[in-house]
């Protein structure tokens, strides 16, 4: 196998997966010592993880990193229900670039939306692969990525204009919805033409183009992922008809959705299933 671009060696990562587990109130897991790179993806309740007797409070809507070769305790909500999420890649032997890259990210991060999505994807693809297959090899890798590069794009948002990330946000949350530049321009608090402005100057692009092209990419995401029809689909990411869906598909990626959901399920193959 040759080496993968970048920080990891493809021989040395033996295997990624990802799970889902609730825990009950008050519950507990651990002492264990910690074998891969993990990443923890809390949603609901509270966690307090000791790691070599070192206390860590993780709040819900976060991701934490855990480091191979510590010895880790879990302790979960005692009132409420624990969701997590977690992503696992086992690297070994770890080089000392490997091991510098890990030891240099946060501990923990909010979790963002394509973090959140690329645990779906993987979950979804175990049924099919198994842990030591290229494909989930490579998601753990880019998970692992992912979670490095959200501390660049915290520092852009840092930079970007309050009243395009209030656009943005309703673009996020009500794409399905009917959005003009009034109605988002009003959500930011400015007028139209300033909204205009600002998104030609962070995005280079236009508000109402960016809608298109956010919901072309979550169309992307159910045309590759689900058995909807192509019509539930152009209706729930906001296209008033099929015709205009496929033209709007094939402008940003060269293929009709036809076309991208046949090359989404050619040469699936099936592997170990891993719960």
């Amino acid at each position: 196998m040759k080496e993968r671009k970048g920080v990891f060696k493809y021989p040395a990562v033996t295997g990624a997966l990802a799970g889902t587990i609730v825990y009950p109130p008050g519950g507990r897991y651990g002492p264990r010592v910690q074998q891969d790179v993990q990443l923890v993806l809390l949603h609901t309740g509270s966690l307090l993880v000791e790691v070599d007797g070192k206390k860590r409070t993780v709040q819900p809507g976060t991701a934490a990193l855990l480091k191979p070769g510590h010895k880790e305790t879990f302790l979960f909500a005692d009132k409420q229900e624990t969701w997590h999420r977690w992503i696992s890649v086992h690297i070994s032997p770890m080089s000392d670039e490997e091991r510098e890259f890990i030891d240099k990210l946060p501990l923990s991060i909010p979790i963002s939306e394509e973090l959140n999505r690329l645990t779906d994807l993987m979950l979804a693809l175990q049924h099919h692969h198994s842990s030591e297959s290229d494909l989930l090899r490579s998601l753990g890798v880019s998970a692992l990525l992912l979670y490095a590069s959200e501390q660049s794009r915290r520092r852009e948002l840092q930079d970007t204009h309050p009243s395009v990330l209030l656009a943005k946000q309703t673009i996020q949350t009500r794409f399905a919805e009917e959005l003009t530049l009034d109605l988002l321009a009003h959500e930011s608090g400015i007028s139209p033409e300033h909204l205009v402005r600002l998104f030609r100057t962070s995005e280079n692009t236009t508000p109402i183009k960016y809608v298109w092209h956010y919901r072309v990419l979550r169309a992307l995401e159910l045309l590759t992922h689900t058995g909807l029809t192509i019509t539930e689909i152009a209706s729930r990411c906001g296209f008033k008809t099929t015709y205009h869906f496929a033209r709007m598909v094939k402008e940003q990626t060269g293929r009709t959705p036809t076309e991208i959901r046949n090359s989404s399920w050619t040469g699936s193959g099936s592997g170990e299933v891993i719960r």
